[in-house]
Protein backbone atom coordinates (compact mmCIF):
# COMPACT_ATOMS: atom_id res chain seq x y z
CA UNK A 1 0.00 0.00 0.00
CA UNK A 2 1.05 3.82 -0.52
CA UNK A 3 0.76 6.68 1.73
CA UNK A 4 -2.82 6.86 0.28
CA UNK A 5 -4.04 3.61 1.27
CA UNK A 6 -3.89 2.46 -2.35
CA UNK A 7 -2.86 -0.98 -3.83
CA UNK A 8 -0.10 -0.40 -5.62
CA UNK A 9 0.71 -2.45 -8.81
CA UNK A 10 4.25 -4.25 -9.44
CA UNK A 11 5.35 -2.84 -12.68
CA UNK A 12 5.73 -5.69 -15.10
CA UNK A 13 8.48 -5.59 -17.90
CA UNK A 14 11.98 -5.12 -16.98
CA UNK A 15 13.36 -3.78 -13.83
CA UNK A 16 13.63 -0.07 -14.10
CA UNK A 17 16.94 -0.10 -11.53
CA UNK A 18 18.29 -3.26 -12.84
CA UNK A 19 18.35 -1.34 -16.41
CA UNK A 20 19.76 1.83 -15.10
CA UNK A 21 22.74 0.38 -13.41
CA UNK A 22 23.62 -2.38 -15.96
CA UNK A 23 23.63 1.10 -18.25
CA UNK A 24 25.85 3.02 -15.98
CA UNK A 25 28.44 -0.17 -16.08
CA UNK A 26 28.17 -0.77 -19.95
CA UNK A 27 29.15 3.03 -20.21
CA UNK A 28 31.61 3.32 -17.70
CA UNK A 29 33.40 -0.32 -19.03
CA UNK A 30 32.99 1.87 -22.63
CA UNK A 31 35.02 5.18 -21.16
CA UNK A 32 37.32 3.08 -19.34
CA UNK A 33 38.11 1.16 -22.78
CA UNK A 34 38.54 4.45 -24.74
CA UNK A 35 40.83 6.04 -21.68
CA UNK A 36 43.26 3.34 -21.88
CA UNK A 37 43.30 2.99 -25.75
CA UNK A 38 43.14 6.29 -26.46
CA UNK A 39 45.81 7.51 -23.41
CA UNK A 40 48.25 4.94 -24.13
CA UNK A 41 48.13 5.72 -27.95
CA UNK A 42 47.92 9.31 -27.83
CA UNK A 43 49.49 10.52 -24.62
CA UNK A 44 53.29 11.44 -24.69
CA UNK A 45 55.70 9.56 -22.63
CA UNK A 46 57.67 12.46 -21.38
CA UNK A 47 54.81 14.33 -19.54
CA UNK A 48 57.18 18.03 -19.21
CA UNK A 49 53.66 20.16 -19.18
CA UNK A 50 50.50 19.42 -17.47
CA UNK A 51 48.30 19.96 -20.38
CA UNK A 52 47.89 17.73 -23.40
CA UNK A 53 49.93 19.09 -26.65
CA UNK A 54 47.92 19.99 -29.48
CA UNK A 55 48.92 16.83 -31.33
CA UNK A 56 47.83 15.15 -28.21
CA UNK A 57 44.49 16.58 -28.43
CA UNK A 58 43.97 16.13 -31.84
CA UNK A 59 45.03 12.23 -31.69
CA UNK A 60 42.94 11.91 -28.26
CA UNK A 61 39.85 13.27 -30.97
CA UNK A 62 40.27 11.02 -33.67
CA UNK A 63 40.86 8.12 -31.58
CA UNK A 64 37.59 8.34 -29.44
CA UNK A 65 35.19 9.51 -32.84
CA UNK A 66 36.73 6.18 -34.50
CA UNK A 67 35.99 4.27 -31.51
CA UNK A 68 32.89 5.54 -31.32
CA UNK A 69 32.41 5.39 -34.67
CA UNK A 70 33.44 1.39 -34.07
CA UNK A 71 31.12 -0.05 -31.52
CA UNK A 72 27.95 2.01 -33.75
CA UNK A 73 28.86 -0.49 -36.19
CA UNK A 74 29.29 -3.56 -34.45
CA UNK A 75 26.00 -2.45 -32.77
CA UNK A 76 24.65 -2.76 -35.77
CA UNK A 77 25.82 -5.78 -36.96
CA UNK A 78 24.89 -7.45 -33.32
CA UNK A 79 21.48 -6.13 -33.39
CA UNK A 80 20.60 -7.66 -37.01
CA UNK A 81 22.27 -10.62 -35.92
CA UNK A 82 20.10 -10.79 -33.17
CA UNK A 83 16.81 -10.15 -35.13
CA UNK A 84 17.61 -12.61 -37.29
CA UNK A 85 18.37 -15.48 -34.80
CA UNK A 86 15.25 -14.40 -33.07
CA UNK A 87 13.36 -14.93 -36.61
CA UNK A 88 15.06 -18.28 -36.96
CA UNK A 89 13.52 -19.36 -34.03
CA UNK A 90 10.17 -18.62 -34.69
CA UNK A 91 10.52 -20.26 -37.39
CA UNK A 92 11.66 -23.44 -36.15
CA UNK A 93 8.90 -23.21 -33.45
CA UNK A 94 6.72 -22.65 -35.75
CA UNK A 95 7.49 -25.58 -37.78
CA UNK A 96 7.54 -27.74 -34.32
CA UNK A 97 4.15 -26.63 -33.54
CA UNK A 98 2.93 -27.90 -37.34
CA UNK A 99 4.76 -30.99 -37.11
CA UNK A 100 2.96 -31.40 -33.36
CA UNK A 101 -0.51 -30.75 -35.05
CA UNK A 102 -0.15 -33.39 -37.84
CA UNK A 103 0.53 -36.46 -35.32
Amino acid sequence: MDLFGKKQEQPTGPDPLFAAKTEMEMYTDLFNKISKSCFTKCASRRHREPDLALGEMSCSDRCVGKYLEAQEKIGIVLQKANEEQAAQQKNMMEMQAAMGGQR
